[in-house]
């Protein structure tokens, strides 16, 4: 089994490589391995697609456990580094943030999502790089490079006047990668124009949300984009097709789960 530390330290090179590095989000193992057996090289954990599949609404309505339990299950259902989206890090305090980094360590993922607002709210920058570096400290502590990516939220949740949040988004982004984040996420560019402006403003490498009117990968490689990540997207077009098939059945009709499906013999190979 590939030690931890080095798993961390191949998944930080792959930001760097020459393509753009696609990372799906699963919510559970079965998603998990799918990925992983359609060849993707790294995944990435949902915390809206896993909170949905425990009955919560996404917003850190899970407690750390619980969500690092499920995160647990995924890194032990596949043999690619893992990160874990953990929201703003599960509580309002330093304290909350590094026992959030060490949980998901001991879950063995090599990766976190840390936003800078919380309860929608955007963080006073200092506070959210403070936590950044306390993310840091905890893994320069464990040995492992955990690979921070950094989110910041100000496109997100429109926050000042509009002509300056592009330019408030470079500004965190760049005081996070100096605190220590290792890959700078930015979850609401949308347009070419300032996806662009982005990627040559900001000082590290850039991850993009794969959203309705986003670019194609190929073009976001093009502009520059480290990595592309598809956030609840997966899992909510699970959830469009579960609602197809309880409107068929409402119906009387049953195609949905029963033509061109995955085989209930298929289904348990994956999982072997």
């Amino acid at each position: 089994m590939e030690p931890l530390a080095a798993k961390a330290a191949r998944f930080r090179e792959m930001h760097h490589g020459p393509r753009i590095l696609v990372l799906p989000n699963a919510w559970d193992a079965a998603s998990a391995r799918i990925f992983e057996q359609a060849g993707f090289q790294a995944l990435a954990t949902t915390s809206a697609g896993i909170a949905a599949s425990l009955g919560y609404p996404d917003g850190e309505r899970v407690g750390r456990d619980e969500m690092l339990a499920v995160v647990r299950r995924i890194v032990q259902a596949v043999s690619v580094p893992v990160t874990a989206d953990l929201e703003s890090g599960y509580g309002a305090s330093t304290a909350d943030v590094e026992a959030t980094a060490r949980g998901a360590i001991a879950a063995g993922a090599v990766g976190l999502n840390l936003e800078d607002a919380r309860a929608r709210i955007l963080l006073e920058m200092a506070q959210a790089v403070e936590r950044i570096r306390a993310v840091r400290r905890v893994a320069d502590e464990a040995g492992v490079p955990l690979v921070i990516n950094a989110r910041i939220d100000v496109l997100l949740r429109q926050a000042g006047p509009p002509e300056t949040r592009v330019e408030e988004t470079i500004r965190r982004a760049n005081a996070y990668r100096d605190a220590g984040a290792d890959c700078l996420f930015v979850p609401a560019a949308l347009d070419a124009e300032t996806i662009g402006r982005l990627v040559g403003a900001i000082r590290g490498p850039v991850n993009i949300l794969a959203l309705p009117g986003v670019p194609s990968i190929s073009e976001l490689e093009r502009l520059g984009v480290a990595r592309v990540s598809t956030g609840s997207g997966p899992m909510r077009a699970t959830m469009t097709l579960t609602r197809r098939i309880a409107e068929e059945l409402k119906q009387g009709e049953f195609r949905a789960i029963t033509e061109a499906i995955t085989t209930y013999a298929e289904v348990n190979r994956r999982m072997e």
